[in-house]
C-alpha cells in the first residue's frame, strides 16, 4: 500500500507476472548500472541526485530500490539517500517511478477482473475485495459497509474466489452464474450462516474461466486470505487492508458517513 505507499503492499509481495514496468531503454545504461541490472534489477527511471550522483529507480523482486551512480561512473551506491536535515531524497523518485505505476497496474487488473457489484454504480468511491462465499470476515465487512453502500457513497466490488472450503469454488461459481449476481450476493451475505447458497456441481466453462482468472490474480498478488481489501486513500494512493477492518480503519477505507 504506497504509504503502504505500495511499499507496505509490496512487503506483502506482489506477483511478478502482474507487474510489467518498462525498463529504461531511451539511454544507454552505464556499465556499472548494467551489472546491477544483470543481477535481476529492472531499471525503470532516472532522476537527479546531489553532489554529482546520478539516481536510478529500480524494481527488484517486486520492491522498489534506488541506485546512485558516482561521478566517475565506476561505483554504485544502493539504498536511500538522506540530506543534512534527515529528509529522504529517495522517497519521491520511488513513488513516482516505481510505486505509482505499480499501483495503476494493480488497479487496472482489478477493474478488468470478474467482480460482482454491491452498491450504486455511480458511487464516488470504489472498493475492491477478494471474497470467498464461506468467509465469515467477508460477511463481517459486508455488514460493516452497509451504511456507506445504502447511502450511495461506496460501491464494493467482490472479486469472487474459492479458497476456504472444498465447496467454495462451486459457491463462487453459483454467484457468478446467477441471473442477477448482485441480488444473489446480497441474499447470500444478508443470510450469514443461514445462507442457502448451493455450489454449482457442473460449472459452465465460461464461469470456470472467470473464477480461474480471479484466482490467478489473487495468486499474482500473493494474497493468502480473504477478505483482501483494496482502496484509494484521500491522496489517491492505493492501500490494502487484510481482514475485516477495525472501526477507525473502516472510515479510512469507506470515507466519512
Amino acid at each position: 500500500m504506497l504509504r503502504l505507499r505500495l511499499r507496505h503492499l509490496l512487503t506483502l509481495t506482489l506477483g511478478a507476472a502482474l507487474l510489467h514496468l518498462p525498463s529504461v531503454q531511451a539511454e544507454e545504461l552505464p556499465e556499472a548500472i548494467k551489472k546491477i541490472e544483470a543481477k535481476g534489477a529492472k531499471i525503470v527511471g532516472t532522476f537527479d541526485a546531489p553532489d554529482g550522483l546520478r539516481g536510478y529507480a529500480a524494481q527488484y523482486q517486486n520492491r522498489g530500490m534506488t541506485l546512485y551512480l558516482t561521478l566517475d561512473g565506476k561505483h554504485v551506491l544502493l539504498g536511500n539517500l538522506y540530506d543534512a536535515d534527515g529528509n529522504d531524497l529517495s522517497s519521491a523518485p520511488l513513488q513516482k517511478l516505481v510505486y505509482a505505476p505499480m499501483a495503476k497496474e494493480i488497479w487496472s487488473k482489478m477493474e478488468a477482473s470478474h467482480w460482482i457489484a454491491d452498491g450504486n454504480k455511480d458511487a464516488p468511491r470504489v472498493v475492491y475485495l477478494f471474497s470467498d462465499p464461506n468467509c465469515p470476515y467477508c460477511n463481517m465487512f459486508w455488514e460493516q459497509a452497509r451504511p456507506w453502500v445504502k447511502a450511495g457513497k461506496v460501491q464494493l466490488r467482490h472479486i469472487m474466489v474459492g479458497i476456504i472450503r472444498e465447496d467454495s469454488p462451486g459457491k463462487s461459481a453459483a454467484l457468478l452464474a446467477a441471473k442477477d449476481p448482485q441480488k444473489a450476493l446480497e441474499e447470500h451475505e444478508k443470510s450469514g450462516k443461514g445462507s442457502s447458497l448451493k455450489p454449482l456441481k457442473d460449472v459452465p466453462p465460461a464461469i470456470q474461466a472467470k473464477l480461474a482468472a480471479n484466482m490467478k490474480l489473487m495468486e499474482d498478488l500473493e494474497l493468502a486470505a480473504t477478505p483482501a481489501i483494496f482502496y484509494m486513500d484521500d491522496k489517491g494512493q492505493l492501500q490494502q487492508q487484510q481482514g475485516a477492518p477495525s472501526p477507525d480503519k473502516l472510515v479510512k477505507i469507506l470515507g466519512p458517513k
